[in-house]
């Protein structure tokens, strides 16, 4: 998108399903291949002669992209100045589509580099975010709160039913008036010096929370002296730890770097309760205290978002935020998550008996204490109970899921049988790190689609978790097909080690396909409307559905095979996994839905009601309790001082969205099932109605297009185990009062 548009920071789609650091590297490491320069190489006006005008990181030096900026921002200045100042009246193509013309050498390097430094940052990047942020913060207010730019946008709105404009052209006009609104257009001027006053602290302060988590999870990662410890990781999960203490100049010893969530993938395979308990406690403790305290910078954050807020006419952050979204209200909001928590941790309180039970009877027949359930003991029991239940051992199951095999009989097949698309590996061209693989996709008939790079492996320079963004965005009007990379964070295992993933992870890379799907299929006329441009609580909508090819009986059919045999996964196996699916969603859910409230509290908060930061957890607490989720041994899935969706990642008061989409997900998986499931009559009028239309219209419109009907909430109640059937008691059916609409 053009880079001064507002929207996700860094345009990044984080993920529910997150994982963490684990594989060798240094935090000073390149992130392009050429080290700093006295003087610029790399000149951004230009694009990329490579295929797709994907980025030449073979030619980027880290210091191209301060100067870079600084070219951006001078050339885009001119070009807002003569829109605004052309005196001619203004129409839609010398105004609205010239804005969309405007800026694109400052849109490469902004897109280039947000992904770098979320991917693979450095030092050197580290330092350009801070300086590049407040002068891109000013540069967004010069141009939304230039008076004469509004007042021609304006008129064209205003006359809008005689312009003779087609849907898109409409929509556009449209979208870019609600901008320059909600960027404070319509206020007095000693309202604006304030709002651009609060515009550029708040450019400063999110950088550094990024920089800062990092830093602080890095610093968490806790060492293992004994391999004793780690009796029952698998042997790959151990080479990995051993690698990366390795390389922390920790030989002989492992390194359990932590996940960017409250709970950590290891704690359900290690039998050392000591250790459980250690690593969740590393875990819940990043960010308080110093060194790389994150309190302060986020109690700072609330503050500004609610004095923002209130500058812009609304009551707070949130009221602000959700105008713009499907939910339109924190009230609907507040209904969804509250009619979800009551049933989810109902459930989840009925499984930490169950377990208490299993933790109770090994004690009596080991002539132990027994002990009471905590956060560290949840994965590890629950394991277990799985297994006394459906006779399912996930250590069986893991040799089945080969990372290429999950690749390319999984999520490349689905895509070839749903949608008839075909895949060439690139190795020719140059990516910003050895591990990254870069895919040519092709439509049916051999026409380009576009390129896809593949970042699985995590590392710690990498943001923590799961994600997709655009390099490149299609458009129309420059005749550009869409360049998206997908980045995971699997441990990468030692040397000549296979990469075995358990399900979740195979279920996490359908999940960001989905999310890349809805870029590459993008066809549209303006970068604006284009892609994953679409409402916070419609864009998780693509990627929750793809899920559903994780597990279906014919894809896992296909990638399950063991990677040593060849052979497929038993069916008697499949068939245990498939039976889990819906095993222990009440912790999943439970933990999610507190964090979702967490958010809401925080956005949902005056300026006099923000807490100062030593009382941070304390706000924290009081929220989870008035909201009836404060059940110790399932936490929310981020505590405050790690949670990045909302303090770095552009989902501020927009956490929810993850529900509020799945509902739709549901109802779609539920369409395909009803209608042949993998065929390519289903993936065409999907990619018709909703994949190919970006933000060219209402989210609602779009899926009443694709679906025949409202959202229905009750698959994914089902899908959730939280009811048992259509019009069963016990729970309150969400209902979307309000329409889903695009921004």
């Amino acid at each position: 998108m053009p880079s001064f548009r507002p929207g996700l920071t860094a345009g990044l789609l984080l993920c529910s399903a997150l994982t963490g650091h684990a594989e060798s590297a240094t935090e000073t490491a390149p992130a392009v291949s050429k080290q700093v320069t006295a003087e610029p190489t790399y000149d951004f006006s230009k694009a990329s002669s490579l295929p797709y005008e994907m980025p030449p990181f073979d030619q980027l030096s880290n210091g191209d992209f301060e100067p870079g900026f600084q070219a951006g921002l001078t050339e885009q200045r001119a070009e807002i100045d003569a829109i605004a100042h052309n005196p001619a009246p203004p129409t839609f193509d010398n105004t609205i589509v010239a804005l969309e013309r405007s800026g694109q050498t400052l849109t490469r390097v902004s897109e280039w580099f947000n992904n770098l430094t979320s991917s693979n940052t450095n030092d050197a990047l580290d330092a350009i975010q801070v300086a590049v942020a407040p002068k891109l913060a000013a540069h967004q207010d010069a141009i939304f709160l230039d008076p004469l730019l509004y007042g021609r946008v304006k008129a064209l709105y205003e006359a809008r039913a005689t312009l003779g404009l087609d849907a898109e052209d409409l929509r556009l006009l449209v979208r870019y008036h609600t901008m320059f609104v909600r960027a404070g257009a319509e206020l007095s001027s000693a309202d604006q010096e304030r709002l651009k006053a609060i515009n550029q602290e708040l450019s400063s302060l999110t950088p550094e929370f990024q920089q800062t988590l990092l830093k602080t999870s890095n610093a968490h990662a806790v060492v293992v002296d004994s391999a004793a410890e780690l009796d029952g990781l698998p042997p790959e999960r151990i080479a990995a730890a051993a690698k990366a203490a390795e390389a922390k100049g920790l030989s002989g010893q492992w390194l359990i770097a932590l996940q960017n969530t409250t709970r950590q993938s290891v704690l359900a395979e290690l039998k050392d309760r000591k250790l459980r308990e250690k690593i969740y406690r590393a875990s819940i403790t990043r960010g308080i205290g110093n060194p790389d305290d994150t309190t302060e910078l986020i109690t700072h954050m609330a503050r500004l978002r609610a004095r923002q807020a209130k500058l812009l006419g609304y009551p707070n952050y949130a009221a602000f935020v959700l105008d713009d979204t499907g939910a339109k209200t924190p009230a609907a909001v507040n209904k969804t998550l509250h009619d979800l928590a009551l049933p989810a941790e109902a459930n989840a309180r009925r499984t930490a008996a169950d377990l208490q039970q299993l933790i109770d009877a090994e004690a009596r027949a080991a002539h132990t204490k027994p002990f009471k359930l905590q956060p560290w003991d949840w994965e590890y029991y629950a394991g277990k109970l799985r297994k006394a239940r459906f006779d399912y051992d996930e250590a069986e199951a893991r040799p089945y899921f080969e990372l290429e095999h999950v690749l390319k009989d999984g999520v490349f097949f689905a895509a070839h049988e749903l949608y008839g698309l075909s895949f060439k590996e690139r190795p020719d061209l140059p990516v910003y790190q050895k591990d990254v693989r870069t895919f040519e996709i092709f439509n049916a008939d051999g026409s380009p689609l576009g390129l896809i790079m593949l970042d699985y492996f995590a590392r710690p320079n990498k943001q923590g978790g799961a994600w997709m963004t655009n390099y490149i965005d299609q458009s129309a009007l420059f005749k550009r097909r869409a360049v998206v990379v997908n980045n995971l964070n699997i441990p990468k295992p030692g040397e000549g080690q296979p990469v075995l993933l358990n399900f979740d992870f195979v279920t996490t890379m359908f999940h960001e396909f989905g999310h890349a799907l809805h870029g590459l299929f993008s066809d549209t006329r303006y970068p604006l409307l284009s892609g994953t441009n679409v409402a916070l609580d419609f864009v998780e909508y693509p990627s929750q559905y793809n899920e559903m090819w994780a597990s279906d009986p014919r894809v896992l059919a296909n990638y399950a095979r063991h990677y040593q045999t060849g052979q497929a996964l038993p069916g008697s196996l499949a068939d245990k996994l498939l039976a889990v699916q819906r095993f222990d969603q009440s912790f999943d859910t439970t933990e999610y839905l507190a964090a979702a409230i967490l958010d809401q509290a925080w956005h949902q908060i005056d300026e006099s009601q923000a807490p100062v930061a030593k009382d941070l957890m304390h706000f924290e607490a009081a929220a989870l309790k008035k909201a009836g989720v404060d059940f110790a041994a399932v936490p929310p899935r981020y505590h405050t001082p790690f949670f990045a969706h909302i303090w770095g990642g552009g989902y501020s008061a927009g956490y929810y969205a993850y529900i509020w989409s799945a509902v739709l997900g549901a109802d779609t998986k539920d369409w395909m099932r009803s209608h042949g499931s993998l065929v390519r009559a289903n993936g065409d009028f999907l990619r018709a109605k909703v994949l190919s239309r970006g933000g060219t219209a209402d989210a609602a419109e779009l899926f009443h297009d694709f679906f025949g009907g409202a959202p229905d909430v009750m698959p994914l109640l089902v899908e959730r185990g939280l009811v048992a059937q259509r019009g069963s008691g016990g729970t309150t059916a969400i209902r979307q009062d309000k329409e889903i609409r695009s921004r």
